[in-house]
């Protein structure tokens, strides 16, 4: 943000107010728009980032600020299309499951096939949002070390290695064949690689939970109506019919500045001030 201040060669709290009134503008494009998905398979997943300081430093932070700790980012796939159909930004909790699954089965048309990982706080929220209506399974992937390789500090931040996976039914007659969170999974790794905030051992976490929010729900818009994925030679809106065409960013600055209040006249006080000087 202060590099894009001295580029434009604005104040960091102009470049700060644009992103604020742009991350809302997009989550209310995005409950707007995705709305009656027509999906046959969803899969949904959970990203980790934090705000202010990871939550075992929370306590001795000099400034604390609201919001500050760990932060779960829950977002639902339609493994089609590659549309990101809810997204929904907190704490991973039943609550915030509740809630996220909620939001889910209201903007899908259908009965889907759903895959989720093996976090129980899903359970009790895909059954009290979707009762019998779903045909619902769980992928719980097993993690282990490389064989024939000892532990070392050099594999602190290598990633574990994948010895098995279980597949659960758990309602509904989901097809064995497509129970996978592959497809969120690379959803959330191009999440996490196209935001400087989700970078793991940096100091571009977010330092406010709003601004998190905000980031996310730019993020969002940018990946279903902006972004061409390469494989369905179009965006997951348009492949998901949401949009009938492809989006720039200039169209959603034209957007932005369509619904945005009119500058007003400046007041006597600046008049005055102008004056003295």
């Amino acid at each position: 943000m202060r590099s894009i201040s001295r580029v434009a060669d604005v104040s960091i709290n102009t470049v700060s107010k644009l992103l604020v009134d742009a991350g809302k503008f997009c989550a209310d494009l995005h409950d707007r728009e995705v709305r009656n998905v027509t999906s046959k398979r969803v899969q949904c997943d959970e990203i980790w980032s934090f705000v202010g300081a990871k939550a075992k430093n929370v306590a001795s932070m000099k400034q604390p600020v609201e919001g500050a700790g760990d932060v779960w980012t829950w977002t639902a796939l339609d493994s089609d299309s590659k549309l990101i159909i809810s997204w929904l930004v907190g704490g991973r909790d039943g609550e915030y499951a509740l809630a996220f699954m909620d939001d889910v089965k209201d903007r899908l048309a259908n009965r889907v096939q759903l895959t989720t990982d093996g976090h129980r706080a899903y359970l009790n929220a895909v059954e009290e949002a979707f009762g019998v209506d779903i045909d619902y399974a769980m992928l719980v992937k097993q993690y282990g070390e490389p064989e024939g390789k000892k532990t070392s500090p050099e594999r602190r931040y290598s990633p574990a290695v994948c010895t098995g996976a279980t597949k659960t039914r758990i309602e509904g007659n989901p097809d064995p064949v497509h129970v996978s969170t592959s497809h969120i999974e690379r959803a959330n790794l191009t999440m996490r690689m196209a935001n400087r905030r989700f970078t793991r051992l940096t100091n571009a976490f977010s330092k406010k939970f709003e601004n998190h929010v905000h980031m996310v729900a730019i993020y969002t818009v940018w990946y279903n109506f902006i972004k061409m994925h390469k494989t369905l030679k179009m965006t997951p809106a348009m492949a998901a019919g949401v949009s009938k065409t492809l989006w720039s960013m200039e169209d959603l600055c034209e957007k932005m500045d369509a619904v945005a209040p009119k500058a007003g006249k400046r007041g006597p006080y600046r008049k005055r001030a102008i004056a003295a000087e």
